[in-house]
């Protein structure tokens, strides 16, 4: 956020007149949301990949311990249904965080 306060747009605002809510709000926080955005989905990312091996350690019933069970089984139709699940959910994520860059950055645009 401080390097985004020192950016030229943000003094051109300023120099404009706005009230520095409006600067802060409307210019530099949008813009400094972007790289906190991208942080949190590829967090959330390592999240699930890590619930698979927590829920197998800790022996809590889940979707990682019914996958990890099912590989040791050799049950294919519950592996796919959780690596579909486990896809989907990460499409999801992503496809909510470019919506949310549209948002966010007024140079990103849906097509």
């Amino acid at each position: 956020m401080l390097d985004v306060l020192n950016q030229d747009y943000v003094r051109t605002a300023r120099a404009k007149g706005l009230t520095e809510k409006a600067v802060i709000l409307k210019h530099a926080l949008r813009n400094a949301l972007n790289p906190v955005v991208t942080t949190v989905s590829a967090w959330f990312s390592g999240l699930l990949a890590g619930t698979f091996f927590v829920e197998y350690i800790f022996n809590w019933p889940g979707i990682g311990t019914l996958a990890i069970s099912a590989i040791e089984k050799l049950d294919y139709p519950i592996i796919q249904g959780t690596v579909l699940l486990t896809a989907i959910i990460f499409v999801v994520v992503n496809a909510v965080v470019d919506i949310l860059y549209v948002f966010l950055d007024p140079k990103v645009k849906l097509h």
